[in-house]
C-alpha cells in the first residue's frame, strides 16, 4: 500500500491510501456487499460501510499512478469545496476516472464488476486512522494479492480504455500505431489531462 499526504488540504481529506491487488477471486461477491451495505439500515449497515469505506476500482482501466492521483485530488478538491457531484468523495473517484458524466456508467465501468480480477483500493482518510489498519482492512474486503504499483502497467486493458474515452481515430495515436510504448505514452497523457480537469468541467 502507498500512501501520501495533502497537507493544503482539510485534515480529514489530507491522508490518502492506496493499494493493487490482483488474482482477485471474489469481485462478484464485493460487488454484492457494496450494494447491500449502501441500502442497509442501522447499526450492522453502519458497520457494513465503515468496512468497505473505500474506492474500489477496475484497475485493468487504470492507465498509470499519475492517472490515479489526478482522480483522487479532483475528487478530494470537489469534496473540501463542497462541490461533489456523488455521494462520496469515494465515488467520486471512480466518477472522474470515465470520461463522461454518467454517473451510473462510471461505477459500471471503472467500479468493481463481477469479473474484476485486478482491483485498486483507494481510502481518503484523516491522520487518526494509522496506514496499517486501512491496510489491514483493505485485505479484508479484498480477497487477492497485494502488489507494489510497479505492476500496474501489467493489468491494463488498454483496448478498453481506448474505447471508452472514444480514441480509435484520434490522429496522434493512429500515427504512433507501430511504437506501442509511445501509443501508450499519449493514451495515459490524455486521460490524465481528462481526469485533472473533469471537476473544472462538471
Amino acid at each position: 500500500m502507498e500512501s501520501y499526504k495533502l497537507a493544503h488540504l482539510p485534515s480529514h481529506l489530507s491522508h490518502i491510501h492506496a493499494a493493487l491487488y490482483v488474482d482477485v477471486s471474489d469481485a462478484a461477491a464485493l460487488k454484492r456487499r457494496l450494494i447491500a451495505a449502501a441500502a442497509a439500515e442501522g447499526d450492522e449497515g453502519e458497520q457494513e460501510r465503515a468496512a468497505l469505506n473505500f474506492a474500489f476500482i477496475d484497475a485493468r482501466l487504470i492507465t498509470s499512478l499519475a492517472l490515479l492521483k489526478a482522480a483522487i485530488y479532483s475528487a478530494v478538491l470537489s469534496e473540501a469545496q463542497g462541490r461533489l457531484l456523488t455521494k462520496t468523495v469515494h465515488s467520486e473517484i471512480i466518477w472522474t476516472l470515465n470520461p463522461t458524466n454518467n454517473i451510473s456508467e462510471a461505477m459500471r465501468r471503472y467500479g468493481v464488476s463481477e469479473t474484476s480480477t485486478s482491483l485498486v483500493a483507494v481510502r481518503v482518510a484523516g491522520p487518526e486512522l494509522p496506514p496499517a489498519a486501512i491496510q489491514r482492512a483493505m485485505s479484508a474486503a479484498i480477497r487477492g494479492t497485494p502488489v507494489p504499483f510497479t505492476d500496474l502497467a501489467k493489468q491494463t486493458d488498454w483496448a478498453a480504455v481506448k474505447k471508452y474515452h472514444k480514441l480509435a481515430n484520434d490522429t496522434a495515436i493512429r500515427d504512433a500505431k507501430d511504437n506501442i510504448d509511445m501509443e501508450h505514452a499519449i493514451i495515459d497523457e490524455i486521460v490524465v489531462s481528462c481526469a485533472a480537469i473533469k471537476c473544472v468541467q462538471a
